[in-house]
């Protein structure tokens, strides 16, 4: 009875009206939705109607099926679908000691145990069997089934030559093994040499096998640390010698032959402000009143569309690297620097064409009439963030110098409040987490590490910008184009309510309707730990729990702005998918009719990989910031600072310094009491003393220990009452002992529960 039923299920939904699905959607939403136990091949050829013709067909279907991890063979070779027979699909997540996670959208990460990994590498895309369900003390388990998709086949590391051979020791720890290379493929690499990788062959052994493909220099060579990071993270640093040529030639193409074309504005006073070092100028502004009383806002983006057609080798190159990179000591653009950094940068006194937005505001901030239309700027002053604080905050030098300027300047911060008011009025959240400017000298060393204060300049653009974005992207939907949409997801009604648990322990109460929340309860969670001890946790935990920002060729609105639409149009030098709708907006404006399905097809893809680029940036960025705070710190070992702990977990707590550096003071070297984690205040208490550390302590701590390979740096708790640092001189003798050949064995800790470092006696 049971095929009985299969067979009429899947023949009235085959022949039921199921339109635009492919086969293969058929065959999938078949084994997911009707089939009630797995089938043999003959027997699903029978119950789908499979012309004998065509049976080579539907097993091809299949074979590219269990390749995405959807479809499941079972041993006695039955196909059924993967989320029906228990099995799951994510990102491996790896860790240093061996064991990693599964990564799941909308769902816990499922634990993978060290042995069970099946050779899966962070990052991977692998397909997972649940093995145990979670429960109130133990999460939900599972071990790797195959490995679909590699995240990377090339790596980064350090050689170690042993013998005719050598191993890369890989800097990504995640990883968690070592790349063995035989004697034919270390590319003359000698000891101590950053290397570029590839992996070969995972073999069943402890180490994959691998050639080099790269020898970067040694590994203390200027500047082989930041290019280690580059290549780790997949970033190209040169050009190919076709995109450079075709960068040239549309470069030399003069700007007034499409000049006539187009809404002629090189009389007005636009101007661009920006970073003191910037060179990518991609947006300048304008602004005055309007005789009643509103304020008429232009924002001018630089028309990079129009020198980057569709299909060319330089939208090609554009769409593979996704986003310019802005490292600590370099800038990886995403266009060459003909276009970059000359015709489509915006440059005092040089006339460009660019896509304006000009839009009329009243005094409640809101966008009563707005245009998009080609043009041609010229802008009059190149100004930067610290000159344009200055003349707000009454510089009388600066004032005289950019006179022509002052009208508009002081309009604009007017507006800027305008503005800024009612996004928070609607529940804007806005997360103040500091951001660090490092200082290098010629040879890349860092000299100096502060933290980066934002100016009133700064938010007079970001507020001009987030107005335009959101006005481009509310047109742009009810035209009904395809379209590439920034999109922040509403949080899961679990993330939610692990938050709210959260924050309930510290005495804080967000409200919730059917599961849900709103914004404007985050933003007033903000509010009342607003220079609070616990501000830095709980802000952070809340960043945690919301989802990640990305490209989406579905509207979905943006949930940290609490905006309906919301796109990135501002910056076409130096991210993808602003320059993807610069074109499309360009061709509404022209009235040139596209092909809707390949279009969205092609937006798909560019979100896709425009996220993905996004993030490896943001990594790469991060991963040279933290190097570069490493070595700075590694030449102050022994000094004593002031910090704040920033955060506490099972194995120590983090300490920040007023420059935004942080180190770990371990778990280990409190050695004053045992100390019990408490995860649901997340503080560490003393069991004898009673002594608690938590989020917003201010401390004193020494510097132990700063590695640059790891990008690690480790602090002790100084204590005045001490002469000489008497904790740090412990960390010392402590770290010694454990160099040595012998080490003397050590109990296993109980969970969540620490016994210090006492003097051990040898045996």
């Amino acid at each position: 009875m049971a095929f009985v039923f299969v067979a009429h299920t899947i023949f009235d939904y085959i022949k039921g009206g199921v339109n635009n699905i492919t086969q293969k959607e058929k065959v999938l939403n078949f084994l997911e939705e009707a089939a009630l136990v797995p089938l043999l091949f003959d027997e699903l050829v029978t119950v789908l109607g499979v012309p004998e013709n065509e049976t080579d067909e539907l097993a091809d279907i299949l074979e590219e099926l269990m390749r995405e991890g959807l479809v499941i063979k079972t041993k006695k070779k039955r196909f059924g679908a993967a989320i029906k027979l228990g099995y799951v699909k994510g990102k491996f997540i790896g860790t240093e000691r061996g064991f990693g996670f599964v990564e799941r959208a909308g769902e816990e990460d499922l634990f993978i145990p060290p042995d069970s990994t099946k050779g899966a590498m962070h990052g991977d895309l692998v397909l997972a069997k649940i093995t145990s369900q979670a429960t109130e003390n133990k999460r939900q388990e599972g071990t790797v089934e195959v490995v679909l998709e590699r995240a990377k086949t090339v790596l980064v590391g350090t050689f170690e030559k042993y013998k005719a051979s050598g191993f890369v020791v890989l800097d990504d720890k995640r990883i968690g093994v070592d790349l063995f290379i035989p004697e034919n493929e270390t590319l003359g690499a000698k000891h101590g040499d950053k290397v570029v990788a590839e992996i070969v062959r995972i073999g069943t052994g402890r180490n994959p096998e691998g050639k080099i493909t790269e020898v970067l220099g040694n590994r203390l060579d200027v500047g082989v640390d930041v290019l280690a990071i580059i290549r780790q993270h997949g970033i190209g640093e040169n050009f190919p010698a076709k995109v450079l040529k075709e960068a040239k030639e549309v470069s030399s193409v003069s700007v007034s032959d499409e000049a006539e074309n187009r809404a002629d504005f090189k009389d007005r006073l636009i101007f661009t402000i920006d970073g003191e070092d910037a060179k990518d100028l991609d947006d300048a502004i304008e602004i005055e009143k309007l005789s009643n009383g509103n304020y008429r806002l232009g924002v001018h983006i630089a028309d990079v569309g129009h020198y980057v057609p569709r299909g060319s080798m330089l939208d090609k190159e554009a769409f593979n690297r996704g986003t310019s990179v802005y490292l600590v000591d370099r800038v990886i653009p995403m266009l060459p620097v003909e276009l970059s950094n000359g015709i489509c940068s915006l440059s005092e006194g040089k006339e460009r064409l660019a896509l304006s937005v000009i839009m009329e505001i009243d005094h409640s901030g809101k966008v009563l009439t707005h245009e998009i239309l080609k043009s041609v700027i010229c802008s009059k002053a190149r100004m930067t963030y610290n000159n344009v604080t200055a003349i707000l905050n009454g510089d009388k030098e600066l004032s005289a110098k950019y006179s022509f300027l002052l009208d508009s300047i002081f309009m604009m911060r007017e507006l800027k409040d305008i503005l800024r008011k009612k996004r928070m009025a609607r529940g804007s959240i806005d997360f103040d987490f500091p951001e660090a400017k490092i200082k290098l000298d010629e040879n890349g060393k860092p000299i100096a590490i502060e933290k980066y204060e934002h100016s009133e300049s700064n938010h007079i653009i970001e507020e001009f910008m987030l107005v335009c974005n959101e006005t481009v992207a509310e047109d742009m939907f009810f035209r009904e184009m395809p379209f590439v949409y920034r999109v922040h997801e509403v949080p899961t009604e679990e993330k939610i309510k692990d938050f709210a648990e959260f924050a309930a322990a510290f005495g804080y109460s967000i409200k919730r309707t059917q599961g849900k929340i709103h914004p404007k309860e985050f933003q007033k969670l903000l509010g009342e730990i607003k220079g609070t001890r616990e501000e830095r946790i709980i802000s952070t935990v809340m960043l945690r729990s919301l989802m990640k920002a990305q490209y989406s060729a579905e509207n979905m609105g943006h949930f940290g702005l609490a905006a309906k639409y919301y796109c990135h149009f501002t910056s076409p030098i130096r991210r993808y998918p602003d320059l993807v709708i610069h074109r499309i907006i360009a061709d509404v404006i022209s009235s040139k009719e596209a092909n809707s399905e390949e279009l969205m097809r092609f937006v798909i893809s560019a979100a896709a990989q425009s996220s993905e680029r996004e993030l490896s940036a943001m990594e790469a960025e991060r991963d040279t910031d933290d190097l570069k705070k490493a070595e700075y710190m590694s030449e102050r070992l022994g000094e004593v600072f002031d910090g704040v702990v920033s955060s506490v977990t099972s194995f120590g707590m983090f300490v920040e310094l007023d420059n935004t550096i942080e180190g770990l003071v371990r778990m280990t070297d409190l050695d004053d009491d045992y100390y019990i984690f408490d995860e649901k205040k997340r503080i560490l208490i003393g069991e004898h003393t009673h002594r608690i550390y938590q989020i917003g302590d201010l401390v004193s701590v020494q510097v132990a220990r700063a590695d640059k390979e790891s990008r690690r740096i480790d602090f002790v708790l100084y204590d005045e009452n001490n002469e000489g640092g008497i904790l740090y001189k412990k960390y010392l003798l402590s770290k010694k002992s454990t160099n040595k050949k012998t080490k003397p064995a050590r109990k296993k800790a109980p969970e969540k529960r620490y016994l210090k470092k006492k003097k051990r006696k040898r045996k």
